[in-house]
Formats: structure tokens, C-alpha cells, sequence
């Protein structure tokens, strides 16, 4: 934080640019400052979002997926795979311009082309004490560089990909997204889907909430921006917590990843740190975000020895944890809260020292690494 305010937050644009650059980036959780962050690191205002700035620089897709461990217990049991969500984070509710209607009287659009005429359209005639009304919008461009990452999403891990939309009701605009994703699906990607046995597929929205329940997991779910917004927590509390949970951007040229943890920055563990008391903080999706950039370098790179260490480093994790050994969290998913005792977790440290004792055991059999 501190940097960013004495760069002018030039840092976080400069990360950016070098994670275009060179195709893969790893991100840490990072401060989106409120007035008592403002005033705790005596910053010269308030920044914004860090991964609003990364965004809009690289574009891209988030897509969040759940680390699973059989001793784990999940909200939704029958999810036995992950269940990938990808939010197209632009436009529509977030930029949209609503207002309250004040009394009586008409409500219309205006489309003013560069050239040529208005067109108006009618929204609604109110009467009486008047409402509400809201105006909103997506770009074909943004649709497209969704689609793209939605595609190679579901190429990199070889799962089917569904889009949910309700363009039974909203024909035009939700009809936009179906459109364009089934244009650009038949001309680029499916022959490379056919080739790996997998699909794409649109689905209304409600019959895809339903389908998703019953289902075991195992695809991409590619999401307009609210109904991403409400499923990602809503698929993330089913699996059981954020601490197990990786967020990955993909870039529309398949090329370019940036890959962080999908909590924030557990500011109450620090706090606890910084008084001298223990903490138990699950490090797993941090570690994740690490092993998933690397595993993309790897593959950029064609470097098995890379991709071999990050794999076992995964590997580690979850078997670490299934053999009994965990955090305080995961400790409080088996067992309840109230009957969990300090011998059912290991401290931050511990954890993370048997962690590494674990990947050396592990790593042994590959004399390279």
C-alpha cells in the first residue's frame, strides 16, 4: 500500500503492463482502501481498486474455481468436481444509469447515431406517484473478449463450457451474448472442443441454477455480470470456503493469466499477528495462485521440470490436508465451531512447515528438482 501511494499508483498500472508483457502474472491480496485505510497509512487519497486497474489494462475473464478435499465436508455433497464460474465483470447493473421516476409522465431511450436521426424508444407511461428506471448496457467487443477466455477456459481444462442468459425475456439484449458466443464458438472453437470430447452449450439461467445442483461439477460456467456477481459466492459457499478457492483472469488471446487467491487479505489475522498472538491462516489459495501462474509459465515455456514441481506442490496441499493436517478453518468445516480444540490445527507456521516437509518427501523421487 505504501508503495502504491508513493508511486501515485503508478506500480499497479507498471504490473500490469509487465504481466501483458510477459503472459502470466501472480497477484497478492491487495488493499482497496476506505477512509480508515486512508488515514491508518497516511495515503494522499483514495485509490482505487487494484484489480479494477489490472483489469481494465489486461481484460480478460475471472473464473473461480474450488480446491477440493475429500475430508472437507460441502454444502452440496454431490459436488465432487469443481464447479469453474466465469463472470464477464463489465457493463450492464455496474455501469448502468438508474433513477427514480418522480410523478407522472413518459420514459423513453434515445439512440442518437453519429449520423442520421434519433431513434426513441418507449420504456414506460407512469402514473399516479412514478417508480423507478434504470438504463443499461454491453459492447460487442467486451461479449467477444468474454467469449474468447470462456473458450479457452474450457480448452485449458478440457471441461465442457455452458453460458446462462434469460433471452427468452430480454430477446435483444440477452440474445446479443447467445448470439455471439454460438457465431464464435462454430467459426474458431468447435472443432478443438469436438477434438477433446467436450461442448459448449447455452442455457436459460434458472434451468442452469437447477442443472448445477444436481450435478457433480466438473465445467465452466460462463456468467453474465450480475448473475456471475450472486453465483460465484453462492457456488463458493457450496464447496465450503474462499480459503479453498483460486481466481484466475484469462485473457481473450488465450496467452496472458494472472492468477490470485479469491479472499482478500484477512486483515483480522493480521491484526492478531501484529499483537504477538497466534493465528491460523490458511494459506492454500495463496499457494495456488502461485502454482497455477507457474503451471501456465510452464506450459508457455514447454518446462516439464516446472510443471512437475507445480503439480506436486497442489499435490501436497490436498494430501496434507485429507491426512489430517490443516488450519483452523478447515479444522471448523469438519467439526463445528463449538467443539473444535487446539489440537485439531496447526498454527500458521506449523502448517506451512509441514507443508514443505511433505513437498521435500515428495520431490525426492525426482532427482532434478
Amino acid at each position: 500500500m505504501e508503495n502504491r501511494d508513493a508511486t501515485n499508483d503508478r506500480v499497479t498500472v507498471e504490473a500490469a503492463e509487465a504481466v501483458r508483457r510477459y503472459n502470466v502474472g501472480i497477484k497478492c491480496a491487495t488493499i482497496t482502501p476506505d477512509e480508515k485505510r486512508v488515514e491508518e497509512f497516511k495515503l494522499k487519497q483514495m485509490w482505487r481498486s487494484p484489480n479494477g486497474t489490472i483489469r481494465n489494462i489486461l481484460g480478460g475473464t475471472v473464473f473461480r474455481e474450488a480446491i477440493i478435499c475429500r475430508n472437507i465436508p460441502r454444502l452440496v455433497p454431490g459436488w465432487v468436481k469443481p464447479i469453474i464460474i466465469g463472470r464477464h465483470a463489465h457493463g450492464d447493473q455496474y455501469k448502468a444509469t438508474d433513477f427514480v421516476v418522480p410523478g407522472p409522465g413518459r420514459v423513453e431511450m434515445t439512440y442518437t447515431p453519429s449520423s442520421g436521426e434519433p431513434v426513441k424508444y418507449l420504456v414506460h407511461e407512469f402514473e399516479g406517484t412514478g417508480g423507478v428506471s434504470l438504463g443499461m448496457y454491453n459492447t460487442d467487443k467486451s461479449i467477444r473478449d468474454f467469449a474468447h477466455s470462456s473458450f479457452q477456459m474450457g480448452l485449458s481444462k478440457a471441461w465442457p463450457l455452458y453460458l446462462s442468459t434469460k433471452n427468452t425475456i430480454l430477446k435483444k439484449y440477452d440474445g446479443r451474448f447467445k448470439d455471439i458466443f454460438q457465431e464464435i464458438y462454430e467459426k474458431e472453437y468447435r472443432a478443438q472442443y469436438e477434438a477433446k470430447g467436450i461442448w459448449y452449450e447455452h442455457r436459460l439461467i434458472d434451468d442452469m441454477v437447477a442443472q448445477a445442483m444436481k450435478s457433480e461439477g466438473g465445467f465452466i460456467w460462463a456468467c453474465k455480470n450480475y448473475d456471475g456477481d450472486v453465483q460465484s459466492d453462492s457456488v463458493a459457499q457450496g464447496y465450503g470456503s474462499l480459503g479453498m478457492m483460486t481466481s484466475v483472469l484469462i485473457c481473450p488471446d488465450g496467452r496472458t493469466v494472472e492468477s490470485e487467491a479469491a479472499h482478500g487479505t484477512v486483515t483480522r489475522h493480521y491484526r492478531q499477528h501484529q499483537k504477538g498472538q497466534e493465528t491460523s491462516t490458511n494459506p492454500i489459495a495463496s499457494i495456488f495462485a502461485w502454482t497455477r501462474g507457474l503451471l501456465h509459465r510452464a506450459t508457455l515455456d514447454n518446462n516439464a521440470e516446472l510443471r512437475v514441481f507445480s503439480e506436486a506442490l497442489e499435490a501436497v496441499c490436498i494430501e496434507t490436508i485429507e491426512a489430517g493436517f490443516m488450519t483452523k478453518d478447515l479444522a471448523i468445516c469438519i467439526k463445528g465451531l463449538a467443539n473444535v480444540t487446539r489440537a485439531d490445527y496447526l498454527n500458521t507456521f506449523e502448517f506451512l512447515d509441514k507443508l514443505a516437509e511433505n513437498l521435500r518427501i515428495k520431490l525426492s523421487s525426482h532427482p532434478k528438482l
